[in-house]
C-alpha cells in the first residue's frame, strides 16, 4: 500500500505527547483530577443557542449549500461591521461559513499553496513559535515547509519577522498569525500589522489572521483585528488577507462547529470552489444557531465577565509561586517556571500531575526548536477553561506544589 508521503511529517498532537508522558503516572488519589490542558470552553452553552438548534431541524431534510445562507452570511457581516467599526463586507464575495476555524485554517493551504511558482526552493508558510499544530499539517500536507518565527518575550512574545532574510521571505506563499495568541494571549498592534502588509506587498505572500479568540479579553479596548487593521491603512479590499474567526470560544459552543472566513473576494472565490469538493456545508440547523449567535452580544459580555472575574481572583494566587502575567486577551496563562525548582516543562507537569492531580501542558509541546531554541522550553500552559471553583482549585494546588517541591530522589 501506499500513502500520502507527507503524512509521515506530521507530528504527534500535544495531547498525544501528554498521554505518553503521563503513561506510568498513578495520580495522587487524594485529590479529584482537574484539568488545564486544553482549551476547550467550559462554561455553560447560552439557552438562546441551543433553542435555536432544535427549532430549527426541519432544515435537516435539505442539502445545505457550502456557500451558507444569506442570513448567515449578513449576520456574520454586520458582526464584524460592529465588532471592528468597519464598513460591512459584501456577504456575497468576501465572507464564507465554515466547520469551526481549525478546520479552514487547513484547508485554506490546500488552496493557496502552488509548489511550482516558488523559484527558489520549496514554498513556505511562516507559522508563529509557539503556535497552534495544525499551521504546520497544513504546510506539510500542502507541499510546503514550515518557517518558524519565535515569539520574543520581550515583544509580549510577538513574533519576530524582522530577523527572517530575504532568501526566506522569497519562499513564502503563506504566513499564518494567531493575534489573539495561543498560548501567549499576545495581541497584534497596528505597527504589527503594518509591517506583514508590507512583506506580504513585497513578496505576495497571503496572510491567515487566525482571530477565535478575539472576545476575551480583559482590558476595556478589544483587540485590534485584521481587518480593522487593514482599513486603518487604507488597505479596503482587503488584498491577501483572509480572516477567520470562530462561536467556539465566543459563545461557548465548540460542538457546534461554526465559523467563517472572510477578506479578499479572490480568495474567497477560489476558497468556495476548494469547499465545494472538499463537502464542508454547514448543517441548516447551526446555520440558523449561529445566525442567533452572531446577532446577540449579551451572552458574550457574560462570558467575558466571567473570565476577567475568574482571571483577576485565580493570578495574584499563580503569581505567588509562577513568572506569570495577565494576557492580553484568550483563556490561557503562559507561565514560566522557575529556575529554583531545577525541572524541565515536562517533569514540571508530569511531577504536578502525579503528586496533586493537575494537568497542564508543557510549553515545549506547542512550540519547535528553531533558531536554535525552543521557545515553549520551561514554561507551562494553562487553559483557565472550567468553572471558577475549579481553577481555584488548581492554582491552589499549583502553590501547594511549588511551595512543598521536593527534588526527586536518585
Amino acid at each position: 500500500m501506499t500513502f500520502n508521503p507527507y503524512l509521515s511529517k506530521l507530528q504527534p498532537y500535544p495531547f498525544e505527547k501528554l498521554k505518553r508522558l503521563f503513561a506510568d503516572d498513578v495520580p495522587n488519589p487524594k485529590f479529584p483530577a482537574i484539568s488545564l490542558g486544553i482549551g476547550e470552553p467550559k462554561h455553560p452553552t447560552p439557552a438562546l443557542i441551543k433553542d435555536a438548534i432544535v427549532e430549527n431541524m426541519a432544515g435537516l431534510a435539505s442539502y445545505p449549500s457550502t456557500a451558507g445562507s444569506d442570513a448567515l452570511r449578513n449576520s456574520i457581516s454586520a458582526w464584524l461591521g460592529r465588532r471592528y467599526n468597519i464598513p460591512p463586507l459584501d456577504a456575497a464575495t468576501q465572507i464564507l461559513p465554515v466547520i469551526g476555524s481549525r478546520e479552514a485554517l487547513f484547508a485554506l493551504a490546500q488552496t493557496v499553496i502552488d509548489p511550482s511558482a516558488c523559484k527558489y526552493g520549496p514554498p513556505l508558510v511562516v507559522c508563529p513559535n509557539p503556535f497552534y499544530q495544525i499551521y504546520e499539517g497544513a504546510a506539510y500536507l500542502a507541499g510546503a515547509e514550515p518557517y518558524f518565527a519565535n515569539a520574543d518575550p520581550d515583544r509580549n512574545f510577538a513574533p519576530d519577522y524582522k530577523s527572517i532574510p530575504e532568501s526566506i521571505w522569497k519562499r513564502v506563499q503563506l504566513l499564518y498569525i494567531c493575534s489573539p495568541g495561543n498560548p501567549t494571549g499576545a495581541v497584534l498592534n497596528l505597527d504589527d500589522w503594518k509591517e506583514l502588509f508590507a512583506l506580504s506587498d513585497r513578496y505576495g505572500f497571503i496572510i491567515a489572521a487566525d482571530e477565535c479568540y478575539s472576545e476575551i479579553y480583559f482590558k476595556e479596548e478589544a483587540p485590534l483585528g485584521s481587518l480593522q487593521a487593514a482599513r486603518a491603512l487604507g488597505r479596503n479590499d482587503y488584498q491577501r488577507l483572509i480572516t477567520l474567526s470562530s462561536l467556539s470560544k465566543r459563545s461557548n459552543v465548540p460542538g457546534m462547529r461554526s465559523g467563517f472566513v472572510a477578506g479578499d473576494a479572490e480568495i474567497i472565490k477560489k476558497f468556495l470552489l476548494y469547499r465545494t469538493y472538499h463537502g464542508s456545508a454547514m448543517s441548516p440547523n447551526i446555520q440558523a444557531a449561529s445566525v442567533v449567535a452572531w446577532n446577540d452580544e449579551v451572552h458574550v459580555q457574560e462570558n467575558r465577565d466571567k473570565y476577567i472575574r475568574k482571571f483577576a481572583q485565580i493570578m495574584p494566587i499563580l503569581q505567588e509561586v509562577l513568572d506569570v502575567k495577565l494576557p492580553d486577551a484568550a483563556f490561557y496563562l503562559w507561565a514560566k517556571i522557575p529556575d529554583a525548582m531545577g525541572l524541565s516543562d515536562t517533569e514540571f507537569a508530569r511531577r504536578l500531575y502525579e503528586e496533586y492531580n493537575v494537568t497542564v501542558l508543557p510549553g515545549s509541546y506547542l512550540a519547535r526548536e528553531a533558531h536554535g531554541i525552543n521557545p515553549g522550553q520551561n514554561r507551562i500552559r494553562m487553559a483557565l477553561v472550567a468553572e471558577p471553583e475549579e481553577c481555584l482549585e488548581a492554582a491552589q494546588r499549583i502553590v501547594s506544589f511549588c511551595k512543598n517541591f521536593t527534588p526527586a530522589a536518585v
